[in-house]
């Protein structure tokens, strides 16, 4: 009787687990979708057609995301995160101009997603820039902890300044006036390295 009981517990314990599970796969396979649609289309992309090519009902996409501002916001945040983890995983797998490199590529990427959230969140009620700063030190930190490790490497020079690198590639976002502004974004991380690297 006890064995059956001790079944019987770990079988309601699994089934709790699997909507939470269940839940989060939900949430991630709508946010991945959503930042492809809102990149193709724009802040106003159908969530209709979010939630159909996320596999998901459009009720399960409004139960985790009530308005498309939350949604948005979601994306961006998403986007933060997978920038700040991205320095562990650059600086594991990759040499350290290679890291820094490829993480300069993903900032390009998180640009495009807040210029396609931030028209819409300074519509809304509230400071949006909070939204944004939020993120800022742990992104400052990644940059600087990848520019450090290609400094003692000897890949970059040692008066390279991590925030210039930011700047440059934020500068041409916002004054590129063409919707492929991301093509010479990625070329700039490219002069940027050259340019960064030890003089001969």
């Amino acid at each position: 009787m006890q064995e059956f009981f001790l079944m019987a517990v770990k079988a309601r314990e699994f089934t709790d687990r699997k909507p939470r599970a269940d839940g989060q796969r939900n949430r991630e396979r709508i946010l991945e979708v959503a930042k492809q649609e809102f990149t193709r289309s724009g802040a106003s992309a159908s969530l209709e057609e979010i939630a159909k090519k996320a596999g998901v009902g459009p009720g399960t996409l409004y139960r985790h995301f009530p308005t498309r501002e939350e949604l948005l916001v979601a994306v961006y945040r998403s986007e933060m995160e997978k920038l700040a983890a991205a320095e562990r995983k650059f600086a594991n797998t990759l040499p350290p101009v290679e890291a820094l490199r490829a993480w300069l590529l993903l900032f390009v990427d998180a640009v495009e997603t807040k210029q396609i959230i931030a028209p819409v969140l300074n519509t809304l009620v509230g400071d949006p820039k909070k939204v944004f700063e939020a993120f800022h030190g742990q992104i400052h930190e990644a940059l600087g902890a990848l520019v450090k490790r290609a400094m003692k490497s000897g890949d970059i020079r040692k008066d390279i300044d991590a925030i210039d690198l930011l700047w440059a590639l934020v500068g041409v976002a916002n004054v590129a006036t063409s919707p492929d502004w991301q093509q010479s974004a990625r070329r700039l991380v490219d002069i940027l390295i050259l340019g960064a690297r030890p003089l001969k």
